[in-house]
């Protein structure tokens, strides 16, 4: 899951300048899960924008707006409504941001009123939590699927630095070690003979931006 936030409005008054019509695009999975992006957020926004004396055209919520053929079918159901609109606002990260302009109809600005911050999951209580960094080089099978590239502040792929101090890491001492949590796991599981396996040094070059996947 993508984790969004959502900009200040005074941003986002700002990026509209002197536009007087917007249509506004939500999303119907991450966003409206991180409440940015969904159905109230969307009516909060169109209530904020016309008390601001900014004329919504519409709005639309695709189920994934950064899939390219689910936001095609509501760019193209909303055809009129897009027309009468200055620009685009559009309430999710980046990546759907992005496809709603990679997959207009015509050319329109494209304004986008959250903050992207990271992949992560959702734990029991709701918190959105980090896991992944989409490193291209996984190694959860060695670590009982706790993810040290993310959850070491330093991102040591080898055991713990010197700096730990009874279980919690030395850059922020509210939070577990990692690696303590990865060696207690396999601990449990008879499997800390993979501590032993010495992981090489990350190739980067699985990191290199942008990337693509074909399927």
């Amino acid at each position: 899951m993508i984790i969004t936030k959502k900009k200040e409005f005074k941003d986002i008054i700002k990026f509209l300048g002197k536009e007087k019509s917007v249509f506004i695009i939500g999303c119907g999975e991450c966003s409206t899960t991180c409440k940015t992006g969904g159905e109230n957020d969307v009516k909060e926004m169109t209530d904020a924008l016309s008390k601001s004396g900014i004329k919504v055209t519409g709005s639309v919520i695709p189920e994934a707006p950064c899939v390219a053929s689910k936001v095609r079918i509501e760019l193209a159901k909303n055809k009129k409504a897009i027309d009468e609109a200055d620009s685009i606002l559009v309430l999710a990260c980046g990546l759907g941001a992005q496809s709603v302009k990679d997959n207009l109809f015509k050319d329109k600005i494209v304004h986008i009123a959250c903050d992207t911050l990271f992949m992560g999951q959702v734990d029991k209580d709701g918190a959105f939590l980090e896991r992944c960094s989409g490193c291209g080089d996984c190694v959860l099978e060695l670590t009982d699927m706790i993810c040290p590239v993310t959850r070491c502040a330093k991102g040591i792929l080898n055991g713990p630095c010197g700096g730990q101090n009874k279980g919690k890491c030395e850059v922020d001492n509210e939070k577990d070690c990692a690696w303590v949590l990865i060696y207690e796991a396999l601990k449990k599981k008879n499997k800390v003979h993979l501590l032993k396996e010495i992981k090489p040094p990350r190739d980067y070059s699985k990191m290199l931006k942008p990337r693509s996947l074909k399927v």
